[in-house]
């Protein structure tokens, strides 16, 4: 997570500049015009004279209205009134050959109760050695985190399984409101599934960070479609994570669905509660959505990030994203770290096939071995 004194700089800087960062969150709606999505080299002051990005700590105030912009959609990230106990309970163990696929349950937060799953390289568990490890995120599935860890009858989505048998640990948590997991929303103060997925997945890694046979010194996150931009959302707010790779996970807002306005209506597209119903209020002015992937893979720089987005995709388009992409390199030229951003564009439909797959699994061994 971002560490306490970032947090603490970031919350400063917003009141500022902006006043209390509750009241805009509260709003739904953007207070200024917001910067530009594709000029990133650009920040805002407190006094709101807007001012080209020459440096990393320019870039950082930047890096913070965006943060913001997310939260005002998403609503705010917990804080320590949601720290909690863990409790960690193993209900199942299965022996999976290479690897034993434990079922697990984590608090993270009052009266929220996470199930997961956790699989372990049994080298991990009879050598005494420490082994990297990875949220594997799940896309759009009826059986939710089953599907990545070989449960789900779906080969391409087995991720998780795959990274179990090159000895990395992986936990696999659940979505907001599918397959088995269905939080009440309302009552634990949410205004979004995807900021209540966002915190389920921080508090995985602070599970992950209690394991003695974990490694502690950072972790990748992997995911197709929705696990795709579940975990970019996660690694902006969590600087843990220093390997993301997303498969068919995101494009432009402005282009989503081509700016149809029919996906923009409540329940609809990302307007759904499981998503950011927020959304509904820019239904019309996608182009005021206080943030997009542009600001969001600049955000991450400059950690390691890949992007598969197929030609054939039709639910995100590949040229959006090699704008996107466009947009957020120059922010890694800042940190001398071109290379750690790459993008990939398969002659496939909205699937993560093998190769791109074995591209991501070398990155990540590359970068957290």
């Amino acid at each position: 997570m971002l560490r306490p004194a970032s947090l603490r700089a970031i919350q400063a800087w917003l009141v500022l500049s902006v006043g209390c960062p509750t009241a805009m969150f509260a709003a739904g709606l953007p207070s200024q015009s917001r910067l530009s999505r594709t000029n990133l080299l650009i920040y805002r002051t407190p006094a709101g004279e807007v001012l080209p990005v020459k440096n990393v700590a320019d870039w950082q105030k930047r890096r913070a209205e965006i943060l913001s912009g997310m939260q005002r959609v998403m609503g705010p990230l917990p804080g320590a009134e949601k720290h909690c106990a863990l409790d960690p309970q193993v209900t199942e163990e299965v022996d999976c050959g290479d690897y034993v696929r434990r079922s697990v349950t984590y608090t993270s937060e009052p009266g929220s109760t996470v199930p997961a799953y956790l699989l372990v390289p049994k080298r991990a568990l009879t050598d005494s050695i420490k082994a990297p490890a990875v949220l594997a995120l799940h896309q759009t599935h009826s059986a939710g985190q089953k599907v990545v860890v070989g449960l789900g009858n779906s080969t391409n989505d087995e991720y998780g399984v795959e990274f179990a048998k090159r000895g990395f640990v992986v936990l696999s948590p659940p979505y907001t409101m599918l397959a088995n997991y269905w939080p009440d929303l309302k009552a634990l103060g949410y205004q979004s599934g995807t900021m209540k997925s966002i915190w389920d997945n921080i508090r995985g890694l602070d599970y992950l960070s209690t394991l003695p046979f974990v490694k502690t010194n950072g972790f990748g996150a992997i995911g197709h479609s929705l696990g795709g931009h579940n975990g970019i959302y996660t690694a902006v707010f969590d600087e843990r994570i220093k390997v993301v790779v997303s498969s068919c996970g995101l494009d432009s807002f402005v282009d989503y669905y081509s700016g149809d306005p029919q996906v923009w209506k409540p329940e609809r597209g990302w307007c759904q509660l499981r998503y950011m119903p927020a959304l509904t209020n820019y239904a019309g002015r996608l182009a005021e959505i206080p943030f997009d992937f542009h600001e969001l893979i600049g955000a991450l720089a400059p950690r390691v990030c890949f992007i598969s987005a197929p030609l054939g995709d039709t639910n995100f388009k590949w040229r959006s994203v090699d704008e996107i992409a466009k947009a957020a390199r120059p922010i890694y030229e800042l940190y001398g770290a071109p290379q750690h951003l790459q993008i990939a564009h398969p002659d496939c439909v909205h699937l993560f096939p093998a190769e791109m797959r074995e591209k991501a699994y070398r990155l990540l061994e590359e970068n957290l071995r």
